[in-house]
């Protein structure tokens, strides 16, 4: 009954439908984990590039060399809600539009960035909110069916013993446990993303809004 109870032997053994559950189960895994390392590497870039740009903008340096050198670099996170705030703010005031005209205008393009932005961010999240609440549902089902054959197998015989049931239900388990193995991870990181890219969503507007003061003053200076 030991050798009978192997995991791998168990998986072997599985019914057709139940393997092909289980393959689901772990190429849906495999690719929640790539997307897992993909999302964390993407958002320690974008909280580390807003840090350097913040560092870079508080400096006291000229806003319109900044705007430059930003421009030639690749625009991403904070960065390109600078790059399209200032580039607004320039348009509009060179079209001479009264200040509210052009306060509003590089608001708006901010607030464009920061969608993109976040829309970026949050590529293949929703990938993993699916895995996390249908993986269990697709284990369910393995299970169900493995516990039928399972029990339907016992029509063939006279008298039911353990030795007899014990592969198939075990085998049927496997499913619901591999479910489980797929969405925990995919729950977790979804939840956890999705609330950094609500901070960093939060930080981007705040700038937003202080770049806007800088940009009132500015205009309120040159205006004297």
């Amino acid at each position: 009954m030991g050798n009978d109870l192997n995991f791998f032997t168990l998986i072997l053994n599985a019914s057709g439908v139940v393997k092909i559950v289980m393959a689901l189960l772990v190429l849906a895994s495999v690719v929640s984990w790539a997307i897992i390392f993909d999302r964390a590497r993407a958002l320690k870039r974008a909280r580390k590039d807003a840090a350097s740009f913040e560092s870079r903008f508080w400096s006291g340096g000229d806003m319109a060399q900044l705007y430059k050198r930003v421009d030639a670099d690749d625009l991403d996170g904070l960065a390109s809600v600078f790059h399209a705030g200032f580039r607004e703010y320039d348009r509009s005031r060179e079209h001479q539009m009264g200040y509210a005209v052009v306060v509003e205008n590089a608001r708006r393009a901010m607030r464009v960035a920061i969608g993109r932005t976040a829309d970026s961010l949050q590529k293949n999240l929703a990938f993993l909110a699916t895995v996390g609440s249908t993986s269990p549902y697709v284990g369910l089902f393995g299970t169900v069916w493995g516990i039928m054959n399972a029990f339907h197998a016992l029509g063939d015989v006279k008298q039911a013993t353990l030795n007899l049931v014990a592969p198939g239900i075990a085998e049927a388990l496997i499913a619901t446990a591999m479910g489980l193995f797929a969405a925990i991870p995919a729950v977790i990181a979804y939840n956890r993303y999705s609330h950094e890219i609500e901070v960093l969503e939060n930080r981007f507007e705040d700038f937003s809004e202080e770049f806007t003061n800088v940009l009132l003053r500015q205009l309120h200076a040159a205006s004297r």
